[in-house]
Parts: structure tokens; sequence; C-alpha cells
């Protein structure tokens, strides 16, 4: 048992030093890398590691209270870099390896990060930017074997780092307010947000884990979620390094890929964001569909259409949960509730309504904007930056999700829209999945994303329905058949009026589709895009 008695365990630095001395050979994460092996990490390696990254800081003056970066893909040093931060009190701002140009340059300048580590991969992106951000003061950069990318002569190199002689360094953090990381908002609408997050969000994560996840240390988990956002952090990555259970990561999400790494390591759970799932299903059925050793799959917003197809097909079932890196938190375990529904709030610890524009509390089925505060302490968002936009998110004493809800009359939740992004034809409220997964179906289709713009006629509130396609590796789109497959499997009122032929649909960190960008590349005349007859 550790003699460490003066750490406290809800700050994950000081647990992870626990951990090191207690079984420090424990096999804790595998990164697999494909054709390219794995690395396979223990306590002891997250902690050394950590600490030399600590050190690095030190000694270039990145101290308590300063803000760093991490611009990579999953890799072992995003963990070692991450877990480094709490140590001395420095606070991570982990970068969505997609970013570029004029969005990257604003992760960074935004958060006044003084320093960065980033993957050789991704350093061609970074020196774009590099000349408008005087702020930092450290580039260290990592260098892979599979990614071929020679060393720059220019940067330290964080490989030579990791394999020097190391010195423990002193826990400076002990109070569990102080911020761990400032995790930046999927941007959907408009500039991403920075959301402080505070260490005392790492045993909000153990109690969910105990409450909700309920893993057993028989457990395999997976994910090829980007570290850079927290559901990753908060199902997978933080979980199985306070229980001691393997977990397995991907560099990224991998659709088709993902049944055959789950067979390899033997991986009981993985988890997913809802728009990762109708990619999935999209994937043509093999024989072995359910032959996999997967028990429950962990999704954040599946879509009704295809949800009890999935569960079949792949023999899973679907542990669906609600929440956002501003806070509120519902879930549905599996087997439990009607299907589509994200659940309802865990008991105690917070309480959900469902309101009109003037607050007023909707009758159960009426579609309002869901609203949450915790049932003890103050209910509290900190924008980075940003006072007023705080305050307005929690006015009176409630969190406003921006989500559009309704509610059963035996409390369940579903989600129906996004605040401003309904989809109505004809005086009826569309649901996009529903035409997401008759296109889905159709054989030459990889992924679709449903919007709406402006209906033609210029009717007030009314969209004309576009369905953004992107064919699989090698395929052309039959634009008249999928037209065709619409005609026969959807209502007349949900078919889209123009398909969008693209080569990939652009995504939010959390693998949302941007529809603002798809948007913005709609003309009706354009070459890709092709109009209902």
């Amino acid at each position: 048992m550790s003699s460490k008695a003066y750490l406290n365990q809800a700050i994950v630095s000081h647990l992870l030093e626990i951990k090191a001395e207690d079984n420090p050979d424990k096999e804790l994460f595998v990164f697999e890398k494909g054709v390219h092996g794995e690395d396979i990490l223990t306590y002891k390696d997250l902690y050394e590691n950590s600490n030399r990254i600590a050190r690095l800081f030190l000694q270039n003056g990145i101290e308590k209270g300063d803000v760093y970066a991490v611009f990579m893909r999953n890799h072992p040093e995003f963990v070692y870099a991450m877990l480094a931060g709490p140590v001395i009190g420095a606070i991570m701002v982990p970068i969505d390896p997609r970013s570029r140009g004029e969005r990257l340059r604003y992760f960074l300048d935004n958060s006044k990060a003084k320093a960065i580590i980033v993957s050789g991969e991704m350093l061609c992106h970074l020196e774009e930017v590099l000349k408008d951000l005087p702020n930092i003061k450290l580039v260290c950069v990592v260098y892979r074997d599979e990614q071929g990318v020679s060393v720059s002569p220019k940067y330290p190199v964080l490989n030579e780092v990791l394999v020097k002689s190391w010195d423990p360094v002193e826990q400076k953090i002990m109070d569990v307010r102080h911020p761990m990381q400032i995790i930046y908002t999927s941007g959907t609408t408009g500039d991403p947000k920075g959301v402080m997050i505070r260490n005392n969000r790492f045993g909000l994560f153990m109690i969910v884990t105990r409450l909700v996840w309920k893993y057993t240390p028989k457990d395999i988990l997976y994910t090829g979620l980007s570290l850079t956002h927290g559901n990753s952090q908060a199902v997978t990555l933080f979980p199985a390094l306070a229980a001691g259970i393997k977990a397995v990561f991907s560099p990224g999400f991998t659709k088709s890929r993902i049944w055959d790494i789950c067979r390899k390591y033997g991986c009981t759970s993985f988890s997913l964001l809802g728009g990762m799932m109708g990619g999935i299903y999209n994937e043509p059925l093999r024989d072995n569909d359910a032959d996999n050793p997967v028990r429950v799959v962990i999704s954040a917003g599946t879509p009704a259409s295809i949800w009890e197809d999935f569960e079949k097909r792949f023999e899973v079932k679907i542990l669906e949960w609600y929440g956002a890196v501003e806070g509120g938190f519902a879930y549905k375990a599996p087997g439990q509730g009607p299907v589509g529904s994200f659940g309802k709030p865990l008991p105690g610890m917070m309480e959900f309504k469902v309101v009109d524009e003037n607050d007023n509390q909707v009758t159960n089925g009426q579609t309002g904007e869901l609203i949450v505060r915790l049932t003890k302490g103050e209910t509290k968002v900190d924008y980075l930056g940003k006072p007023e936009a705080s305050a307005e998110k929690t006015r009176g004493g409630w969190l406003r999700t921006g989500d559009m809800v309704h509610r059963d009359e035996k409390g369940w939740y579903y989600f129906d829209f996004r605040k401003g992004n309904e989809l109505r034809r004809a005086g009826d409220f569309i649901q996009p999945d529903h035409i997401e997964k008759v296109i889905g179906e159709h054989p030459d289709v990889s992924e679709v994303c449903v919007y709406g713009i402006p209906a033609a006629s210029g009717a007030p509130g009314e969209s004309d329905i576009v369905a953004a396609v992107s064919p699989f590796e090698g395929k052309n789109i039959e634009v008249k058949s999928v037209f065709e497959k619409c005609r026969k499997d959807l209502p007349p009122n949900s078919i889209p009026s123009y398909i969008q032929v693209i080569e990939i649909i652009p995504k939010t960190i959390s693998e949302k589709a941007l529809d603002r960008v798809l948007k913005a590349g709609f003309s009706p005349d354009a070459a890709n895009v092709y109009r209902y007859q």
C-alpha cells in the first residue's frame, strides 16, 4: 500500500504517483498502430515520462497557471504531456489534430499558450501560423517512425527528453479547483469557446465510472475518438487509469477496422459518438459482423432509426448517454427505457427542466430547451476570457444547453435538434437521421449528412433539404439511384431537394458534421449538386 498519504487521489497526477509506486509494471494502455505494431504503456511509463515533460516545462519557464498546447493524434506522448500539466499546475489545451490555418492559430492565440508539443506530421501546419504567435516560448516535436517525417533542426526533440535520466517533480497542486485543461467547444455555430476544466472533473469521472459505465477488472476498453475530446477522456482514458483497466487506443477513428481491432485485443466495450455509428452501420455487411467480443457500445447520439438494427447486426447493447463539456449528464442503461431516448439525469446530482423561450416549463411531449442545474453547489461555467457569455450560459442558476428536447410521461428525455438548427418542411419537422439511414444503405455511400437551407419558396422558417454524401474509396456515387432509393423508402416530404456529392464530410472534433461548412460550399448551380426532379 502506498506511503504517500499526503496525496489527493482526486487529482490525476497524484493518483498516478500512487499507482506507479504500488503497481509500476501494470500494462495499462495499448496504442495500436495497425501494420506498424503497438506501444504498451505501464504506470511506470506514464509517471516517469510525465515527470520528464513536467521538468522540461519548468526548465523553459512554463509554470503554475501557464498554458501549453498538445497538437497530435492519439499517441503515447499525448498522454505523457497531458499528465505532466497537473504535476506543476500548468493548463493543457488539447487541439483537434485536424485543425489547420486560422482555426489552429485561433486556439493557440485565444488560449495564450506559451508552449506546444507537436507530432512531426503536424509540424508543417503549426509552422504556417507560428509567426503570428509571439507568446510561444517552446515548441517541442515528437517524431514517430510510422509517420516517416524528417527531424527538423529548429526545435527540441521530445524523443530525446523521454530517454534522459529523470528526477521526480514535486506535486505543486493540492487544490482540486485548480484548472487542468481548456477544452474548446465544437464550434458548430461560430468560434469555439474555451471551457475551463478543473482538476475536480477527474473525481466526477470516477463517480460516473462507478454508477454508469460499471466496468469490471475483466473489461478491455477501446476508443478511436481523439483524446483531445472530452468523451474519450471521460469514457476511456481516465476510468482506465484510475481503475487499472486495460484500454486500447487507435491514432484516430476507423469505421472499417474497428471490429478487427476489438477482436485482436479482446475489447469488451468501445465508445463513439452518434455520427460515427451511421458510418459503421453503412459499411458493407460481413459474415463475421456479430463475431466480436464487444458487449456494450457506449454512445452519445445514437440515431433512433438504426439503433435496434445496429444492436442486432453486431450483437451488442448500447449504453446511451448525454453530456456536454460545460456540464449536464444523463444516461440510459442497456435494455432500459425506450429506444431513441438519451436517458435520465443522475438522481441526486442534477435537475433537468424543459422550458420555452420565457423559461416556462413545457408539458410532456412538447419540445423546449433543456436547462440543467446541480442539486448541490453552484452551477457554473467558465468560458476563457468571456465573462458575459459565462454568466449568460448559467443565467438564473441554470445551465442553458442550447439543446431542444422533449420529455415523455415517464421522465425519459429525447433529443430533437440543436437550437437554431431545426429542419422544417411544409409545416412538418423533419428528422434528418431517418433520411441519413435510408441514404446510408445505398452501396456507394460511405457517409451522409442531411441539413437544411432556406426554402426557395421563401416561406419563413421553412427549409429545402440537402443530403451531402461522400463515396466509399474507389467508388463513384450514382446520384440518380440515390434519388430512386429515397423515392422508394422515404415519405414524399422527406425526399431531399438536392444531393451534394463531396469527397469527405467535414466534421468537428466530436465527429459532428459541420453543416455550416457544407452550407457555405453549397450552390444549387454547382457541378457537384444535383436537384431532385
